[in-house]
């Protein structure tokens, strides 16, 4: 089976190989793969001997910065399964990258909205809390005119009896 394989399989298994996370081994990667440990190895040989290959300088997906990752979400949105994995390929991506970033986003606005809406919460609470006290001060200071204006009455009368 020497030299059955196509130049696009082949890279993508290179770039599989480079993309790799730290749990994953080449014999994983060739097993996945489905070709044998010395094909996979003798390929990335001559990919590292020629500098000039793009997948070497190709980025990792746990490479890009969260901007780059948004940007790659929405240049991707809406492209058709066979569009979506050329779209992936001209980037060194797999499709399974964009989805776990979606998710992460997904999640990410998920759990601010929570945190949000439970300080939304808090605030409202403070909020109530603030008004009772105000408006038992506002009775508190109307009951303290009402009798500073009883009070000048009554001197206002004894007074008048003194006279």
């Amino acid at each position: 089976m020497r030299g059955n394989y196509s130049e696009g399989f082949r890279e993508q298994a290179l770039a599989k190989v480079f993309g790799r996370t730290g749990d994953q081994t080449l014999e994983s990667v060739a097993a996945g793969l489905n070709i044998t440990l010395g094909t996979l190895r003798s390929w990335m040989k001559i990919a590292l001997r020629d500098k000039s290959k793009s997948l070497v300088k190709t980025k990792r997906a746990a490479d890009f910065t969260l901007t780059e990752r948004l940007l790659a979400l929405q240049e991707s949105h809406g492209l058709q399964a066979e569009e979506l994995n050329a779209w992936c390929r001209e980037r060194g991506l797999f499709s399974h990258d964009l989805t776990q970033w979606h998710t992460d986003f997904c999640e990410v606005c998920a759990a601010s909205g929570r945190e949000e809406s439970e300080e939304l919460r808090q605030l409202r609470l403070a909020n109530v809390q603030l008004q009772r006290e105000l408006n038992r001060k506002e009775k508190a200071l109307a009951e303290a005119g009402a009798l500073l204006v009883l009070q000048k009455k009554y001197r206002a009368l004894w007074a008048a009896e003194d006279v």
